[in-house]
């Protein structure tokens, strides 16, 4: 929610005579303003971090190193998690980090200590490599939309968005080298992030294959309550592979457009095991008359529905929603995580 809505609720309360939601609406009200004034000064950012999805996904082999070969084509979304930062004075020695977060629309609150946070990290990693150790401070907000355990990459496109933050509140170039370093550190999807739109991954998805010409099409996003953790599903799957069929690799990485790619997730059969909802949504998004294609993205636990236009998006997120599902309509984007220009 914006301030320039955020304005407008008491309104809204009022045509339903409810003084109750009234007053909920203006705490709500309130509480966002209150988190969000101390970044109306002049220096502070905002930085857009964008979801994801993989439109393929291809689990091999094990390796002795403990992690598995893997092909991933992701697409960046237009739905999207804000960053405001900004720098403060420093507290004691070093770098100190504050960090506030507030769910948005439905998501549910993270529950992890703020130094355990994925956004603190990687903050932290990247004053490290730029042998930053003067006592300095900075602050950040991150306003989330994107649910977590939902493979949407929340938590690693908020890690890139720091990443790109920190660094321009540092004077760092936007192409210094140690950003992609760290974002690598942190994780394969946190340098997708850096580049956004759609990309094909390789190694054990984190080699940087070749970019493939982004779609504007629409798509519903629908999340059951619950989630799947990653290494729960790639243990099941390692009890029971799954293969794709090399047909559907060749063409995956063969693809040079995103709208070529065969929608394929071999992790499916894994995490659906893990979370049985998961075949439920999975299977009422493909029965949808609105829907031409559906898949589970990443380990779970959201289906993304490919749909021919926005109001077929919206109208399957609707009905999502009324089974009691987390949903949104979207569009596949170009985004990547930005610094948004200054208002």
């Amino acid at each position: 929610m914006t301030n320039e809505h955020a304005a407008e609720t008491p309104r809204l309360g009022r045509e339903t005579d409810d003084p109750c939601l009234v007053d909920m609406l203006d705490v709500a009200r309130v509480a966002q303003q209150v988190e969000t004034s101390a970044f109306r000064v002049p220096g502070a950012i905002r930085v857009v971090a964008p979801a994801k999805v993989n439109l393929f996904l291809d689990i091999g082999g094990k390796r002795p190193d403990g992690y598995h070969e893997a092909v991933s084509i992701m697409h960046a979304l237009a739905l999207h998690d804000t960053l405001l930062m900004r720098r403060t004075p420093g507290r004691g020695e070093g770098l100190s980090i504050q960090l506030t977060c507030r769910a948005c629309e439905g998501t549910a609150p993270l529950d992890v200590a703020p130094e355990d946070n994925i956004v603190t990290k990687a903050i932290r990693l990247l004053a490290r490599l730029t042998g930053r150790d003067a006592a300095e401070g900075v602050a950040v907000h991150v306003e989330k939309h994107i649910p977590s355990q939902a493979g949407l990459g929340g938590g690693s496109s908020d890690a890139a968005a720091a990443l790109v933050g920190a660094a321009r509140l540092w004077g760092l170039a936007a192409d210094d080298p140690r950003i992609e370093e760290a974002a690598r550190s942190l994780g394969a999807d946190v340098a997708f992030f850096l580049h956004g739109g759609c990309a094909c991954l390789t190694g054990v998805g984190d080699v940087f294959d070749h970019e493939l010409a982004p779609m504007t099409s629409c798509v519903a996003l629908v999340k059951p309550e619950g989630g799947v953790s990653t290494a729960a599903a790639y243990r099941a799957f390692d009890a029971d592979p799954v293969r794709i069929p090399d047909a559907d690799r060749e063409a995956a990485l063969a693809a040079r457009d995103a709208a070529d790619v065969p929608l394929r997730n071999n992790l499916v059969q894994a995490s659906e095991e893990l979370l049985p909802v998961l075949a439920d949504v999975r299977a009422w998004a493909e029965a949808s008359p609105d829907v031409e294609q559906a898949l589970m993205s990443g380990s779970g636990s959201a289906v993304f529905a490919c749909c021919p236009s926005f109001d077929a998006a919206a109208r399957v997120a609707a009905q999502a929603q009324a089974r009691g599902w987390w949903a949104r309509a979207t569009m596949f984007s170009s985004a990547r995580a930005a610094v948004l220009p200054a208002r």
